[in-house]
């Protein structure tokens, strides 16, 4: 796993031990940042579910002023540091260690984001109870980008998150993004 591009370019990353987080490929990365490049510039970027902190990581090389990587596993923040350290892009970053909608909640009211990555354990609702909650739509700026990494057989409607509008999915062999804006 590495930083894909921009100044941190091909800085290799470390991934916490075990099997509780699942770092996003290169390839699926990749494929993602193509897609959002001209979204990231001088932005606020919020890394829910953060696991190693590449997602973040990646958007802060690519031109992001701020990323927050909220991550509830205190190992795994561990991680995000040392990945901070080593691609020299700490001063950029805020590492929460909590669970997600705990940091929606202790974020709403002090920061907005542009842009929102969440890739919650497959399956479990995290991401519905997320964007359901009053507190995460006070995060979002107009027109803010939210993308959620999911197992195929996610499915959000629009219809059930007022103020986002559904509008793609990108669907890999084995997961999918879903974009979403706030309206």
């Amino acid at each position: 796993m590495r930083v894909i591009a921009g100044k941190a370019r091909r800085i290799q990353l470390n991934a916490p031990a075990g099997m509780d987080t699942r770092p996003t490929t290169d390839r699926i990365k990749e494929t993602l940042f193509n897609m959002i490049q001209d979204e990231l510039y001088d932005i606020k970027f919020l890394d829910l579910f953060a696991g190693s902190g590449g997602i973040g990581i990646e958007a802060l090389s690519r031109g992001a002023a701020k990323a927050y990587f909220v991550e509830s596993n205190k190992k795994a923040c561990e991680v995000i540091r040392d990945n901070l350290a080593r691609t020299h892009l700490e001063d950029a970053a805020e590492v929460v260690n909590m669970t997600a909608l705990s940091a929606i909640k202790r974020l709403s009211g002090k920061e907005r984001f542009q842009v929102v990555f969440m890739d919650p354990p497959y399956g479990k609702g995290f991401e519905k109870q997320i964007m359901s909650d009053v507190s995460f739509c006070s995060l979002l700026e107009d027109n803010a980008l939210v993308i959620v990494e999911a197992d195929l057989d996610t499915v959000l409607s629009p219809y059930d998150y007022p103020g986002l509008t559904l509008l793609k999915e990108k669907i890999y062999k084995t997961n999918k993004h879903i974009f979403l804006e706030k309206c």
